[in-house]
């Protein structure tokens, strides 16, 4: 008698042995794939991230550029350049540099001259060798001894309109 050829698996009383537990005839184990499993519990796997961290643009010393500046991240500008600066990240302007041209930055660092407006920064920082000819507005404003600018400036007002009473004059009750 051949137990693996039996045709009748399953159709007749099983028999059992005193002491051993009845079990299935031929138990089945379950299919191995190569493809994850769909719950959340079971797979652990990463999944991939954006990068948060901005990349830095750079442009030298001995270079002259004229265009337009847009985009996310940095931009660290040692030449010369004319035009406008919009970035979501931060704009660099190293000592004996040159921009002409309005900036919309997170951080605006001015080392160097530059000549235009800078709007809506969190940040501006006037370095000692730095010189702005513009309007700046921005959160905060930060000026180093022997920096120059000449223009108007508004900081500490981020996201706040101003009152009626302020823009009037101090008279007005």
């Amino acid at each position: 008698m051949a137990l693996w050829k039996d045709s009748n698996l399953g159709t007749g009383p099983t028999p059992t042995t005193p002491g051993i537990s009845p079990s299935p005839a031929h138990p089945r184990e379950p299919e191995k794939t190569n493809v994850a499993p769909l719950s959340p519990e079971t797979s652990r796997r990463p999944t991939p991230v954006q990068r948060t961290e901005m990349k830095e643009s750079h442009i030298a010393s001995d270079l002259t550029i004229e265009g337009k500046i847009s985009g996310s991240g940095h931009v660290r500008i040692a030449g010369k350049f004319k035009g406008d600066v919009q970035v979501d990240g931060n704009v660099s302007l190293d000592a004996g540099a040159r921009l002409e041209g309005h900036v919309k930055a997170s951080v605006v660092s001015v080392g160097g001259e530059l000549i235009g407006n800078i709007e809506n920064a969190k940040r501006v920082e006037l370095l000692e060798t730095g010189v702005i000819n513009g309007d700046v507005k921005a959160g905060s404003l930060t000026v180093a001894a022997g920096s120059r600018m000449r223009g108007q400036v508004e900081f500490g007002y981020e996201g706040e309109p101003r009152a009626k009473s302020e823009t009037k004059g101090f008279g007005n009750a």
